[in-house]
């Protein structure tokens, strides 16, 4: 494999702070400390990101919209040409945020796990969480709307749908429901990944997919039909998220995922998925951190674990052992925390 010299993107989960508690969050925001910097550290590391010259930058979290000084961050590194993409669940989001938001991001994607109250909320972990992500793409409609009419540059947003068995039979009602939004420009849909919470057993029994139900997502057909139940200005992207496992005979036949996962504090994960630090990029050379997050695609431990999995089960069980064998001792304190998921929780009577 001839290794990438830089990363193509960079993933910054700006703070793990969350008002919600999704179910399958492989970051476990919510139930942790934030760990988000102050503003002169966002902006080192929002520097170190910018010297990596990546194609794209997206914050994530936690919730981004949480971070006082999120759209100076993202200035920061819009203004060196790197466009730059957020994730949120709209919590929080006003029509004051999405007027900066023009100004300094490229797209602001919104999180939606249901066509309906009851599975989003349930699969969000806060009431009133559907309502709001409602809201917060209203307003995205509204503002690309008004910009339009006033021939200004309309901010381009689009709905994020992570696909577990309790909301797989309302992916036909999202389409239906993405019409409500005139100017929404994306919808994607993809697994959830055997990672941070949903790779507890509980999880992996209850709400992640089948192998059989995860290929349809891999299937072309599946998207050209979902396509049709959606206004022609929609663009809609199923995967089934399988490339974000970093198998070994993959990375040996050239396909990678080269994208850096940041933590909130600036340090670097060896995989985006999976627990474990190279670096920091407040204190290391960026692209030297990069270099050890690849020599960690090929670690011996790396490659004998995920080798044999080949279902999203194995691939759920490959991930405990690598977070517990790459974790620190608080990462693995936090993992022993997890608190189970049981039929009760998935199907919305238990807590």
């Amino acid at each position: 494999m001839n290794a990438p010299e830089r990363p193509s993107n960079v993933i910054w989960d700006v703070t793990y702070a969350c008002p919600l508690r999704c179910v399958h969050c492989y970051s476990e925001s919510g139930r942790r400390p934030g760990r988000q910097l102050d503003r002169d550290g966002m902006l080192r590391v929002a520097d170190a990101i910018v010297e990596l010259q990546p194609e794209g930058v997206a914050l994530a979290g936690g919730e981004p919209l949480v971070v006082r000084d999120i759209f100076d961050v993202a200035a920061r590194i819009s203004g060196a040409g790197i466009p730059v993409v957020l994730y949120t669940g709209g919590w929080n989001l006003t029509a004051p945020m999405v007027e900066r938001a023009g100004e300094v991001l490229a797209q602001v994607i919104v999180s939606l796990d249901g066509a309906t109250a009851g599975v989003h909320d349930r699969i969000r972990g806060r009431a009133g969480s559907f309502d709001a992500a409602v809201r917060a793409l209203t307003l995205l409609d509204d503002a690309a709307g008004q910009a339009r009419a006033g021939d200004a540059r309309a901010l381009p947003f689009g709905i994020d749908c992570v696909v577990v068995r309790s909301n797989l039979h309302e992916i036909e009602d999202m389409c239906r429901l993405a019409g409500r939004f005139p100017s929404l420009g994306a919808l994607s849909f993809a697994p959830a990944v055997p990672a941070g919470l949903a790779s507890r057993p509980g999880f992996v029994a209850h709400e992640l997919l089948s192998d059989e139900q995860a290929d349809v997502f891999a299937d072309p057909a599946e998207r050209l039909r979902l396509q049709t139940l959606v206004p022609a200005s929609v663009q809609v992207s199923c995967t089934d998220n399988r490339f974000l496992q970093m198998h070994p005979d993959l990375i040996a036949q050239g396909v990678v995922f080269p994208v850096m996962q940041v933590e909130p504090d600036g340090a670097v994960r060896g995989l985006p998925i999976y627990e474990g630090t190279v670096g920091d990029l407040r204190s290391d050379p960026p692209l030297q951190v990069w270099q050890r997050a690849v020599a960690r695609w090929s670690d011996p431990f790396i490659t004998e674990t995920l080798r044999p999995a080949r279902t999203f089960a194995q691939w759920a069980e490959a991930t405990r052992s690598i977070d517990l064998h790459f974790g620190s001792a608080e990462v693995r304190a936090r993992i022993e925390r997890r608190p189970a998921l049981t039929v009760a929780h998935a199907s919305g009577t238990g807590r």
